[in-house]
Formats: C-alpha cells, structure tokens, sequence
C-alpha cells in the first residue's frame, strides 16, 4: 500500500471515528470538554491499543499528535449551537450520520491496523495482523462507549464486530494474492456492507435464551 493511500485510510477513519463520538457527546448532554474528549478517545484510542499490542511504543498518537488534534478540531465543529440545533431538529439524520461515520470508521482503521502489523512485521502469520485490524476497528468504540457510560457496541450491536472480523479476515487473505491496495478496497467493502445491510435488515446475532 503506498504511504498516500495509507495516509488517506488514516484521515478518513480519524474524522468519521471523531465525529461519531461527538455525536455521542452530544446526545448524553455533555459539555464541550466531554464532547472532546469522546472524539479523541474514540479516534486515537484503537490505535493507541494497537501499538501497545504490536510493541510499538510509545504509540503514534504520542508521538504524532495531529490525528489528536484533527479529531478534537471536529468534535468543536459539532459544538457549535447551530450544529446541535439542527441534529436536535432532525435526530433522525443524526443517526444517520452517526451510522456512516462509525461505519467508515471501523472499515477504515481496520485496513489501518492490518497495514500497521504488516509494516512491523512482515512475515507475521495470518493471526496476527488480523488481530489488528480488529482491535483498531473497534478498539477506539469500546472506549468511547464504555466513558459514555453504555455497554460496548461489540457486545450488543448487530454486525459491529463481526463486520471488522470479516473484513480484516479478508483482508489478510488477499494481502498477497491481490496486493494491498486491492486487499484494502475489499476490506473497506466488506465492512460497510455488512455493516449496512445488517442495520437495513436487521441480522440478529444469536442470543442465550
């Protein structure tokens, strides 16, 4: 993959990941400090337990923190009294927004964490990149589900996880057959239609009875 298309993956997910938890701040009434602090959390957090996992320390939002303060720059955006009358107004756009940034953000970071394993280790075996897609697909989410005081969508919510786990399965499959930037496309495909089609459809997931 090269460096521009990675760096494109990585914007795109720290904006749609930023603004979801702005949403989120906003909806449980928080103040700008909280709000920023949710988007923050939810753009940098699943990398930053990434790296801690691959042995990359200290992780790459401490040592570049512009992905940190692109995230916070969108959360103000969202604090604008404008912004917030008009998602009070039409809550029903604001969900969807939401659903299209938190989508975009977990297929984005999950070709991120891939990419990031792959770089470190080259010849890792098929777990281990996988792993990392996944866990910064939805590792920021958790955290900013669990500081907004709500159980983590991966426990709960239809095709959260499983949609990363598949697209980073896939991922790794064709990283070699197909070349990253292909594998890449496929993985950001997967995870927004499974993603969508669930909600759309509402595929359960099996519950305990």
């Amino acid at each position: 993959m090269t460096s521009t298309l990675f760096l494109i993956f990585e914007i795109l997910g720290t904006v749609a990941f930023a603004v979801s938890g702005a949403l989120v701040g906003i909806s449980k009434k928080m103040d700008i400090f909280g709000i920023i602090v949710l988007a923050v959390s939810v753009a940098v957090g699943g990398g930053i337990i990434r790296d801690l996992i691959l042995g990359s320390t200290p992780p790459s939002a401490f040592v570049d923190p512009s992905y940190a303060l692109l995230a916070a720059v969108c959360a103000v955006v969202f604090c604008f009294p404008f912004v917030q009358r008009l998602l009070a107004k039409h809550k029903a756009f604001g969900d969807r927004v939401f659903l299209v940034m938190d989508t975009l953000g977990l297929a984005s970071f999950a070709v991120v964490g891939v990419q990031t394993a792959y770089s470190l280790y080259p010849e890792a075996s098929f777990f281990l990149p996988a792993f990392a897609g996944v866990v910064t697909g939805v590792g920021g989410g958790v955290i900013r589900d669990v500081f907004a005081g709500e159980v983590p969508g991966i426990f709960v919510r239809q095709f959260y996880a499983s949609a990363v786990i598949a697209g980073s399965v896939l991922c790794v499959l064709l990283w070699n057959l197909l070349g990253s930037a292909a594998a890449s496309a496929v993985c950001m495909l997967s995870v927004v239609l499974l993603r969508f089609f669930a909600e759309r459809y509402h595929w359960p997931l099996v519950h305990p009875k």
